[in-house]
């Protein structure tokens, strides 16, 4: 699995926002902000957008291929395939599906179940198939061996039960090339994730890792947050390099328009495609300024886009929930 800054082939996306789960006021405004992420995107490479008839309507720029393909809701990063490059002797380009069961049977999946196998058909991908349960939300990557993940989802008996850490570690090193995994706690039953690590910590390039920090000491992360930057601190690469962690603090405010107690207030979930990064802002505009200019930093060659995404964060998600790479073959 290639680290997300390599060259992309294109990216995926999904419009499927059902009014049962988001409800019939929110659903719009839903749609509008993925047509917004989307096309920002479409300035650096092509996405392919999975619609429903609700989405089929919205008019996207040429750069964007609008698919009618079924699914329950938009958060492709969890539902689409994880895709991966041949190694050595190995043939074009995979995509592993993960088996996506709701977070645990937390929500109604049954259209959702079956996004890796026909992205990977649309792709012209090989399907790889394994027993574990898990979504790429709790997958990061530097491409160079070494993988953070949270024990909270991948550990977790609604998703794995009966895995050992052990067992887990050797079926991810065979499918995704990892010689090393960094294991966070997270935090289960809290969000209907059970803490995936692109909310925690994220590569910015091979041996850098910028990691959020809860700041509201009411906050269930509070702790857990700075523990993880405990352990990221303390930690080593596949390759032996010392991590050098930059903290990515949340905003203190946020706009009061669709505020909820599932609003996902962080600038981890940014989303890197060619040319550029796709990260959010909340209308805190010390914080804002902050992650941007961190991420400008992290990031010198490429341009650094702030979209409001309001409406998705009240879900409980973030621009890289709701997008999925497909790397450009040849790279490996």
């Amino acid at each position: 699995m290639p680290d997300e800054g390599e060259p992309h082939a294109a990216t995926w996306m999904s419009l499927h926002v059902d009014p049962d789960i988001w409800g019939e006021d929110l659903a719009p405004e839903v749609r509008g902000a993925l047509g917004l992420i989307a096309a920002a995107i479409a300035r650096f490479e092509p996405v392919k957008i999975l619609v429903d008839e609700a989405g089929s309507t919205v008019a996207f720029p040429p750069e964007v291929d609008p698919l009618p393909i079924p699914a329950n809701d938009l958060w492709i990063r969890d539902t689409g395939p994880t895709f991966v490059l041949p190694g050595t002797g190995a043939a074009g380009l995979a995509g592993v599906d993960f088996n996506f069961n709701g977070w645990g049977d937390k929500q109604e999946h049954g259209l959702d179940a079956g996004v890796a196998e026909v992205v990977c058909e649309e792709a012209q991908a090989r399907r790889l198939r394994t027993e574990l349960v898990l979504e790429g939300g709790a997958l990061e990557v530097d491409g160079e061996g070494t993988a953070i993940i949270t024990e909270s989802c991948v550990l977790n008996d609604n998703r794995n039960p009966g895995w050992s850490k052990a067992e887990v570690e050797v079926e991810l090193k065979r499918l995704l090339g990892l010689e090393k995994i960094i294991w966070l706690p997270g935090i289960k039953g809290r969000d209907i994730t059970d803490g995936h690590t692109d909310f925690y910590a994220r590569f910015a390039g091979p041996g850098v890792v910028v990691a959020g920090r809860d700041d509201d000491p009411d906050s269930f992360d509070y702790a857990v947050t700075r523990r993880h930057l405990k352990l990221l601190e303390g930690a080593t690469d596949a390759k032996g390099r010392t991590l050098d962690v930059r903290v990515l603090p949340g905003p203190s405010t946020v706009r009061p328009d669709f505020e909820s107690d599932d609003f996902a207030a962080g600038y981890i979930n940014f989303y890197v495609c060619n040319g550029a990064v796709i990260s959010p802002e909340f209308g805190d505009a010390k914080a804002d300024a902050f992650a941007k200019a961190t991420l400008e930093e992290l990031f010198p060659d490429r341009e650094v886009v702030q979209l409001n995404i309001d409406p998705i964060a009240a879900g409980g998600g973030g621009i890289h929930c709701a997008t999925q790479q497909q790397p450009r073959e040849g790279q490996a």
